[in-house]
């Protein structure tokens, strides 16, 4: 599952992996739902880890597809989030975070289909 959150000037939240897949690719901050974990806990447990940002989880906003290492497939359902607390820093297995404007994150090296599916969900302008 993933993180949609924007900042008071609308910027979105990207963070740069730290780890595979998509090490070095700018992406949502995400992970794995734990054993008996909700996706909302997982999402707000997530983005604190990888970004020191609190949230409040919102809605889904839509599920995408990704392979991973082998023959796996991820599913993932990206929540809308809106941040409630923290300091932005980079951590766990994010080497970078910052908040960037729709022409900063499509200059950016992203992971497959990031600002596709963005803007199919209407989350970037065109």
């Amino acid at each position: 599952m993933g993180a949609i959150a924007r900042d008071e000037t609308g910027r979105l939240l990207a963070i740069r992996r730290g780890k595979p897949p998509g090490e070095g690719l700018w992406s949502l901050p995400g992970g794995r739902v734990e054993p008996g974990e909700s996706d909302a806990a997982a999402v707000a447990r997530e983005l604190r880890e990888e970004t020191g940002l609190q949230a409040r989880v919102g809605p889904p906003v839509g599920t995408v597809l990704r392979p991973g290492p082998g023959e796996v497939i991820y599913e993932i359902h990206d929540y809308l989030v809106e941040v409630v607390g923290g300091t932005l820093r980079a951590g766990d297995d994010a080497a970078d975070a910052r908040w960037v404007t729709a022409a900063e994150l499509r200059a950016l090296p992203t992971t497959s289909g990031l600002v596709e599916l963005l803007t199919e969900w209407g989350l970037l302008e065109p």
